[in-house]
């Protein structure tokens, strides 16, 4: 982890919603979700987000050797997003205790803003945690 990595950090990043990233398609097995309409997922939303956090920080870690888990998410998910439309993630990073990250974070359709909060991340090393995956096998 570098110097850098600070509470302060914001990014932005924006993203146009495909039909692969909506309800029926997230659990194509399920007849349940396959029923559902059309519309940005709350699941491809929280890996949005968790995308956003990744790319403001990226460039504070020893990235790839260096790189963050998603520990946890606390995020609305306030308004419908058809197939087609751009959204905009704005994210910053409001709190860094060790190895531990606190975001608030934000997503907007141009329209409406449908989705806030905050999610954490843990930094790890890639090797040494593929490797106690590993041992736990």
């Amino acid at each position: 982890m570098k110097n850098s990595l600070k509470p302060g950090i914001c990014a932005t990043h924006t993203f146009t919603v495909p039909s692969s990233k909506t309800v029926p398609a997230l659990y194509p097995e399920a007849p349940e979700f396959v029923a559902m309409p059309e519309i940005f997922a709350t699941g491809f939303l929280v890996g949005f987000l968790e995308w956003a956090c990744i790319r403001a920080i990226n460039p504070h870690l020893d990235w790839p050797q260096e790189m963050t888990l998603g520990t946890h998410i606390d995020v609305s998910h306030e308004a419908a997003t058809p197939p087609g439309r751009e959204v905009t993630a704005t994210v910053t990073l409001v709190e860094v205790d060790g190895k531990r990250l606190v975001f608030e974070v934000e997503a907007h359709d141009g329209i409406a803003v449908i989705s806030h909060g905050r999610h954490q991340r843990h930094i790890i090393d890639r090797d040494k945690f593929l490797a106690r995956l590993q041992a736990s096998r």
